[in-house]
This record gives structure tokens, C-alpha cells and sequence, in this order.
């Protein structure tokens, strides 16, 4: 046999060997995505039946109540007003000191 004929069947083998394996390990490999894909999905579809489930209202069914605004100087009654007025007047004069704010 010649040397360029033991090339040619040295390559040959080698092929047959390697093509069936590179096969079956792409076809490993998708089998795999497909399995990782549907186990993917029935998660998801087990995660929504279980929100769909536990779903609850986000509010009672019902009127709201709203709470009253809190009083404005013009809504304070006038009593209150001159009890306050009557209070600054018996406070006695005290001297203004230096850096002391006066009101």
C-alpha cells in the first residue's frame, strides 16, 4: 500500500468515528434544551396558577370614607383666638439681649 492510501483510510476511520459522535452529542445537547425548556414552562404555568390562587381583592367592596381636612386659621373660632391674644398680653416686657429673637 502506498503511503497516500494509508492517508486516505487513516482519514476515513477517523471520520466514521467522529462523525456519530459529534452527532449524538448535538442531539444530547438540544434533548437537553428541550428538557430544560418544557421543565421552563410547567414552572411558570404551576407560578400562575398559584398567583391566580392566592389573588385577592385590592380593596374591600365598599365607600370610602374620607378623612376630614384639618382646620384652616379662618375655621379656628374667634374664642380661641382672643384667648390667645389675652395670653401674649400678660406676658411681661422682658429686655431684648443680644442674638435673642423677638417675636
Amino acid at each position: 500500500m502506498s503511503k497516500q492510501m494509508t492517508f486516505t483510510l487513516a482519514c476515513a476511520v477517523v471520520l466514521s468515528a467522529l462523525g456519530p459522535g459529534v452527532a449524538g452529542y448535538l442531539s444530547a445537547r438540544l434533548e437537553s434544551i428541550e428538557a430544560a425548556e418544557r421543565n421552563l414552562r410547567a414552572l411558570e404555568t404551576r407560578l400562575q396558577i398559584r398567583e391566580a390562587r392566592e389573588a385577592r381583592p385590592a380593596a374591600l367592596p365598599g365607600a370610602c370614607e374620607s378623612t376630614p381636612a384639618p382646620p384652616r386659621l379662618q375655621d379656628v373660632p374667634a374664642t380661641a383666638l382672643g384667648e390667645q391674644e389675652e395670653a401674649e398680653r400678660r406676658l411681661p416686657d422682658l429686655p431684648a439681649r443680644p442674638g435673642m429673637i423677638r417675636y
